[in-house]
């Protein structure tokens, strides 16, 4: 078993991906002003151009929006966006465990 990652032939890049593509790209061209929370959770930085990179020029872009980052050691915000920024370097299933018991 190996990760989903482009590092070989195995990515799965099929008609559902293809699919989802659509979905997310609706969802982010529908909410470019509102109120929004473009929540990241632990995405690396192998296929940065699906979510970091939207997530960040959104955020540039909409003053109401806010970006929130939560990954053990790769927890990253931009100077750009800072202000508007939630930066959290730690393990995802602690911080949803401490949320949930809240």
């Amino acid at each position: 078993m190996t990760m989903n990652l482009r590092s070989d032939d195995k990515f799965v890049q099929d008609e559902g991906w293809y699919d989802a593509a659509e979905r997310y790209a609706a969802f982010l061209a529908s909410h470019e002003d509102t109120h929004l929370l473009l929540l990241e959770l632990g995405v690396g930085s192998n296929t940065p151009l699906i979510i970091k990179y939207p997530f960040w020029q959104m955020t540039a872009k909409n003053s109401n929006a806010v970006y929130a980052c939560v990954n053990s050691g790769e927890a990253f915000i931009p100077r750009e966006i800072e202000s508007r920024g939630i930066r959290l370097n730690a393990d995802i299933g602690k911080v949803l465990n401490e949320l949930k018991n809240n």
